[in-house]
């Protein structure tokens, strides 16, 4: 039985997948409630806001990409999203609409309730990172960025960074490791916590960090690409922004 429990919205309008999926998290713990379409599913957490969105990506109305937009207007809240297999474009599009996961159908419903829990033991983590053992992890300064794990705060050029949950996870972790060169599936495993899923969730989250940290994300400078390997944070990356010379500082070192 997972033992994560939680209260789990599931936004889809075959019941039958909304029967099946509630059954399945409801018996490993999880408190679910259930949404036809997505504008019952946006009044639903506006009166009780879930821990975790299950949400299908095809919904009459408005689809699932505008939901998860407007959801992610208003809160953090971790969404897995439901897709069939014709649509790839859509999902990448979902993923950078802040979207944490998404599995495709047809799908087992373990698998799901396992996706379920790893993203919520995550963002749980996370949640509880700022008051835990506050010396535990470093303090990055890399020129005009810095980065404060333990606050989950990152700062470029004097102003926060609007980084989802998972942007700054993969931030932290590269610039945690820098001059180190990782694959996507080791970036799966070591940020996302999974041992399966499609590698494609990196590449989009890595776009999309580069167009917040990097002055051109089209030459990046901080987070390279590695040809035939994956990633790499390039430290002391000064760019033609910055005046003055660049420092660099990491503090209580693991």
């Amino acid at each position: 039985m997972n033992t994560v429990a939680g209260h789990v919205l599931v936004i889809d309008d075959d019941p039958t997948v909304r029967d099946v999926v509630g059954r399945y998290l409801a018996r490993a713990g999880y408190q679910v409630s259930q949404a036809q379409d997505g504008e019952q599913g946006l009044r639903l957490a506006a009166a009780r806001m879930p821990d975790l969105v299950v949400l299908d990506l095809m919904l009459p109305g408005r689809s699932g990409l505008e939901i998860c937009a407007e959801l992610r207007a208003h809160s953090p809240v971790p969404v897995i999203m439901l897709t069939a297999l014709g649509e790839e474009e859509d999902r990448v599009v979902g993923l950078e609409l802040g979207a944490d996961d998404y599995v495709t159908k047809p799908f087992s419903p373990r698998e799901l309730v396992l996706r379920v829990g790893s993203v919520l033991r995550r963002s749980r983590d996370v949640a509880g990172a700022v008051g835990a053992n506050p010396g535990a992890a470093p303090t990055v300064v890399d020129g005009d960025m810095v980065v404060d794990v333990n606050a989950r705060r990152a700062v470029l050029a004097g102003r926060d960074l609007a980084l989802t949950v998972r942007e700054f996870d993969l931030l932290a972790f590269l610039i945690r490791h820098p001059g180190q060169a990782f694959g996507r599936p080791e970036l799966l495993d070591r940020v996302w916590g999974w041992s399966f899923g499609d590698q494609s969730t990196v590449t989009v989250h890595v776009r999309r960090l580069r167009e917040k940290v990097e002055v051109d994300p089209t030459n990046p400078r901080r987070i390279s690409t590695v040809w035939g390997v994956g990633y790499r944070y390039d430290l002391d990356s000064g760019d033609s922004d910055v005046s003055g010379q660049t420092e660099v500082r990491l503090e209580n070192r693991e």
